[in-house]
């Protein structure tokens, strides 16, 4: 599948080069002092869970930074359903190289086919319907790409990345500012006067603030921790004209109806703090 924008090659070679060095530092001692160096072998990597699988590419992209002759022979692709039992990948070459990298492959792999499979099943909930289902910024440090690219993976949509790609005027912007009116105001002088293209949200927490920020003419506001009955009157209220956002304590059993109000986006920050690892292991082809 086609990676997000994000998932530049600078930006998968800064994060794999940043978890080797913490993983590894001064040697993989434990297979230095035991693996003989010019051994080869082959491992696969077996599911032991039913999942809708992520970070394989992430997994490639680490065997070959490990070591550019490292072989890797795909079975089963990114965003896929996995069977326990099935083999996803097999990896040859170096021994030593396969066993290095074997810690960082499945750390990646197990975390990102947990948000994947979870995303899925919350995305499973969307269908038939013209919302759409996001993630947030509640993501791991440094571990972003990852999290991200896994909802992808599994079939939501992602959300601004960091804090420079969209202008997201949450409530302490404003009440630090005084008012909507105010801070979307400063945000779009702001935008002009560094000739950036960024689009606005706000976020809202009653109706008497989705109406300051419709008349603010802002790209989307967010409905922050509403109940689905002023959600409804929100989206009324907007009535197109800009996109709306439903979040704050979103669970996946209140998904289609909160859909059901005509919110363009539903973001859940579950998505990615509260999926379970999925359990992956990468064993020695005997």
């Amino acid at each position: 599948m086609k990676k997000p924008s994000y998932v530049t090659n600078k930006a998968l070679q800064t994060f794999i080069k940043a978890a080797i060095q913490e993983d590894i530092n001064t040697g993989d001692h434990s297979t230095l002092a035991t693996i003989p160096k010019e051994l080869e072998q082959q491992a696969k990597l077996l599911v032991k869970e039913n999942c809708i699988l992520a970070g394989v590419d992430m997994a490639v992209e680490i065997f070959k930074y490990v070591d550019k002759d490292l072989s890797v022979e795909v079975f089963i692709n990114d965003g896929e359903q996995a069977k326990v039992g099935e083999i996803a990948f097999l990896v040859s070459g170096k021994a030593q190289s396969i066993l290095t990298a074997e810690r960082l492959v499945l750390n990646c792999m197990q975390r990102m086919s947990g948000i994947a499979t979870l995303t899925h099943e919350w995305d499973q909930r969307l269908v038939g319907t013209k919302t759409k289902l996001l993630d947030t910024r509640k993501t791991t440090p440094n571990f972003r790409i990852c999290e991200k690219w896994a909802v992808a993976i599994g079939g939501g949509t992602n959300h601004r990345y960091g804090l420079y790609d969209m202008i997201m005027l949450k409530d302490n912007h404003i009440d630090y500012n005084g008012s909507i009116t105010n801070a979307v105001n400063m945000a779009k002088d702001y935008i002009q006067k560094n000739k950036l293209k960024l689009k606005i949200e706000v976020e809202t927490r009653n109706l008497k603030e989705v109406s300051e920020a419709i008349d603010a003419k802002v790209d989307r506001i967010m409905l922050d921790n509403m109940d689905v009955k002023t959600m409804k009157e929100a989206v009324e209220l907007i009535d197109g004209k800009c996109e709306s956002e439903a979040s704050g304590g979103i669970t996946r059993e209140q998904l289609k109806e909160i859909a059901a109000t005509g919110v363009t986006y539903i973001s859940a920050g579950a998505l990615t703090h509260s999926a379970d690892n999925i359990d992956l292991s990468l064993k020695a082809v005997k």
